[in-house]
């Protein structure tokens, strides 16, 4: 902490808020939107999300007695103010970095995290489950899930909802409605928390008090009935959530502490077997005027200036895999009108803005619906349409059951645009693109690229326009190419060969995806040793380029596969080529290279990849310890 602040250098844990006054915890929320704003300054993060939440997360602590009771964050990008007040205000300038502090929530990092989170609409449900879990072992701790209007929005909630209301099982939940996720909120949800704040329901303090004392004071009963009645009446928002067997209260701001302060006590304490949900209005990026400002409300920052709000831009004149996806997808909807853009409330983070700008009749945000998404895509492309369904690789795994019926069985030419393929940096394991080479190339009726390059990016995107029998995806990295002149839309490839980028005698390194240029790297110092060594670019790990991997098996004495996802991948799908040909039985020595068998903690991207062994030293080794290897059989009688 770099500064003297009058309350939070002595607020070390939850239980030393409770010793301040309510005047003293106004000074203090003030203090903790100061330290948040300084510190992500410096590490960059989630900020306008967190700002919001600054009151909201200082009464929760002031009144419940966590961390016996519980406190869930959905997705977690909001937690910075509950990071500074639950024993971690001095690691709060680690953020994001290596060996420091989660940008989400983390069970391992923290007593005051019950569930570990980053992404969204998963509180409810694990909420649910621990207050069961309490029911059973007959412990009255609260349990309390902070939940945004977005994340709402999705499949997953309503299902924890449905399931909440007929469990009689008590739950606080807090709808954080601040009209703004990542992106503006989208749906029928969004219209209706509209509709509630637009029907003059917004109390005043005094209304809200007399309001929630009137029914909260009395037990749920028939002597209750009529302040009851009046409360759900007046709130006429309330009727979705109560006919899913919820208690409403609100909409309350979420800014007044002393409404919170009685509306969350009263919460606490009331005596009710079932859901309470408790709607507050926030402001995304409050007190922080070029938050406020921001069309995206600081949602994510780089490095910035806390005086101008002016962001640390990035040194590259590289456009970024995103970009290139993007710009390269509106030059083929210019001329072809089948061309359908899908995104799952990630439209900034895929591109789909770019394509929404130009065609913003054809561009589709469903909101957190990553299995609609799948499905929708799926619906449009029985029509004769071309839909591009733009998920990040870790959030396309929760719509793993609709790419698997819904796509692939009916052989549908839905394309699959992965962003954020392979290891990510600051984000961590929970946004880590580990597992999509495994999950779709087990498919039958699959075609299955990965990008080595920008200009390769640009090439699958042309292919993938031409497959119109079966499904098709594209995994390319975050951040920018490497900086070559792109093809024009013209240039496609022939599917499932892959390409000779280098040739030798001794090695040869099968890479499939953006690992190319290490691998050049590592040639480059190997041959310094004498080792000479073949580089193919393999594109395709369905279909393989068999004809190709058959040539470099019986050409050389070592043959090593390298991706960056995780074991029953790319190198699976070789090592089965490699066996059902009888081609490991010629001395061929053959190893893969793959993401370890463990979840690898956020750092910048170069150190996570060395972490997991799939830099240029590390292929180097890989080289040397294999040719070095001899393979001993054992005779038995």
């Amino acid at each position: 902490m770099t500064k003297n602040f009058k309350y939070l250098n002595n607020i070390n844990f939850p239980s030393d808020i409770k010793k301040l006054s309510h005047k003293e915890l106004k000074i203090l929320i003030n203090e903790v939107r100061e330290e948040m704003i300084d510190a992500v300054s410096e590490t960059g993060g989630h900020l306008g999300a967190g700002l919001g939440v600054v009151e909201l997360t200082v009464v929760l602590h002031y009144i419940f007695n966590t961390p016996n009771d519980k406190l869930i964050w959905d997705v977690g990008h909001q937690s910075y103010p509950h990071k500074i007040l639950t024993g971690r205000k001095d690691k709060i300038r680690t953020l994001r970095k290596g060996k420091g502090l989660s940008g989400f929530t983390k069970r391992s990092e923290s007593e005051y995290d019950p569930f570990g989170a980053a992404h969204s609409s998963t509180s409810i449900s694990s909420a649910l489950g621990i207050a069961v879990a309490n029911k059973l072992s007959n412990k009255s701790d609260n349990v309390v899930a902070v939940i945004g209007d977005g994340a709402i929005s999705a499949g997953m909630a309503y299902e924890a909802m449905n399931n909440a209301g007929s469990s009689k099982t008590k739950i606080i939940v807090i709808l954080n409605d601040n009209d703004m996720s990542i992106a503006k909120p989208v749906g029928a949800m969004r219209a209706y928390l509209a509709k509630i704040l637009s029907g003059k329901i917004y109390f005043s303090l005094r209304e809200t008090l007399k309001l929630i004392i009137s029914a909260f004071s009395k037990r749920f009963s028939k002597k209750a009935g009529k302040a009851e009645d009046f409360l759900r009446s007046v709130v006429t928002g309330g009727t979705l959530f109560n006919s899913m067997g919820f208690y409403y209260v609100g909409p309350i701001d979420g800014h007044d502490v002393d409404a919170l302060i009685s509306v969350l006590k009263n919460a606490k304490e009331i005596n009710y077997d079932g859901p309470i949900m408790i709607h507050i209005k926030t402001e995304k990026g409050k007190g922080y005027k070029f938050a406020e400002n921001s069309d995206d409300k600081y949602h994510g920052v780089t490095k910035f200036n806390v005086n101008t709000g002016i962001q640390e831009k990035s040194k590259s004149n590289i456009p970024s895999y995103t970009k290139v996806f993007a710009e390269t997808l509106v030059k083929h909807a210019e001329k072809d009108s089948k061309i359908i853009g899908i995104t799952a409330a990630m439209p900034s983070g895929t591109g789909m803005d770019i394509f929404g700008k130009k065609f913003p009749s054809r561009t589709f945000d469903v909101g957190i619906a990553e299995q609609h998404a799948v499905t929708f895509a799926a619906g449009l492309a029985t029509e004769g349409y071309k839909p591009f369904a733009a998920i990040y690789s870790t959030f396309l795994q929760r719509a793993y059951d609709q790419v698997v019926h819904d796509v692939a069985i009916q052989s549908l030419p839905v394309r699959f645009a992965i962003d954020r393929a392979g290891l990510v940096g600051a984000d961590g394991p929970t946004h880590a693109g580990s597992f999509d080479i495994t999950y779709l190339s087990t498919l039958p009726n699959f075609v299955v690229m990965a990008a080595s390059d920008e200009s390769e990016l640009v090439k699958m995107v042309n292919t993938s326009i031409d497959i119109n029998d079966k499904p098709s995806a594209f995994r390319y990295p975050r951040g920018n190419g490497i900086g070559l002149k792109l093809p024009t839309i013209n240039e496609k490839l022939e599917i499932g060969k892959g390409r000779i980028i280098k040739e030798g005698k001794k090695v040869a390194l099968l890479n499939f995806g953006a690992r190319l240029n290490e691998c050049l790297i590592a040639r480059e110092n190997l041959l310094k040793k004498g080792i000479s060594i073949t580089i193919v670019d393999a594109r395709f790990t369905k279909p393989l380029d068999e004809n190709l991997i058959w040539q470099i098996a019986i050409d050389h004495e070592v043959l090593i596969s390298i991706e960056e996802g995780s074991i029953g991948g790319f190198g699976s799908h070789v090592a089965q080529f490699l066996t059902d040909k009888n081609l490991l039985d010629n001395n061929l020595k053959y190893r893969s290279m793959i993401l370890p068998d463990r979840f690898i903690d956020h750092d910048k991207p170069e150190l996570m990849y060395k972490y997991a062994g799939l830099d240029s030293s590390n292929i180097e080794n890989k080289i040397l310890d294999t040719l070095n290897s001899k393979v001993i059989i054992k005779k038995t009688n």
